[in-house]
């Protein structure tokens, strides 16, 4: 049987089902068979804009953001030259990958290439800037949720190593404190820092 253009949408339609409803493995498999319905025939645009778009979200999924950068690029690249308002989802995707590979300075120079001015003003896009105070605005999006708490925690991490490196003894109460956290938070996570440095 010859794939056409609606086995491809239905088998992309069957990887977000499966993301959806929290079967990764069935998702990756349904976009395996999408892409290559996809390949075998002419795939439209927004189709293969889909189809990277869906590639990059299971890539962030599995912590791989270099790889699911590259896909929403190529998403963004697809969508914004065709004047599709989704395209801002790519961009928001971009970011928050930029912002987990600890790249801060490529979120600037991303927002300043031709493709990135129209979006750079955008409330949503300044959100991404203001994870915390912005929540509302960015939590209602599955796959920005879904990496809300993982950079939650990088970023305490971080917060709690730079307070505590210049010193050979801290006080746990002062760290809490200053991370305006728990005591009990900052303990558990002052000893996983410690066992992942053994």
């Amino acid at each position: 049987m010859m794939p056409t253009i609606g086995t491809g949408n239905l088998k992309h339609c069957k990887s977000r089902v499966y993301r959806g409803i929290g079967n990764p493995s069935k998702s990756k498999a349904a976009l395996t068979s999408a892409r290559t319905a996809a390949n075998s025939i002419y795939c439209p645009p927004h189709l293969q804009a889909a189809l990277d778009l869906q590639a990059g979200i299971l890539h962030a999924e599995d912590k791989d953001y270099a790889t699911a950068c590259s896909y929403f690029y190529e998403t963004f690249e697809s969508m914004s030259s065709q004047d599709d308002p989704a395209a801002l989802n790519a961009v928001k995707y971009i970011l928050l990958c930029k912002v987990m590979l600890n790249m801060p300075e490529d979120v600037t120079s991303l927002l300043s290439v031709k493709l990135g001015v129209c979006y750079a003003q955008l409330h949503e896009i300044e959100s991404m800037h203001f994870l915390r105070n912005y929540k509302r605005e960015l939590s209602p999006d599955p796959t920005i949720r879904s990496h809300l708490a993982a950079l939650y925690d990088t970023l305490i991490q971080k917060n709690l190593l730079r307070i505590a490196e210049p010193y050979s003894v801290i006080e746990i109460d002062y760290v809490a404190e200053q991370v305006g956290q728990g005591r009990q938070d900052v303990e558990a996570k002052c000893i996983l820092n410690f066992l992942c440095e053994e």
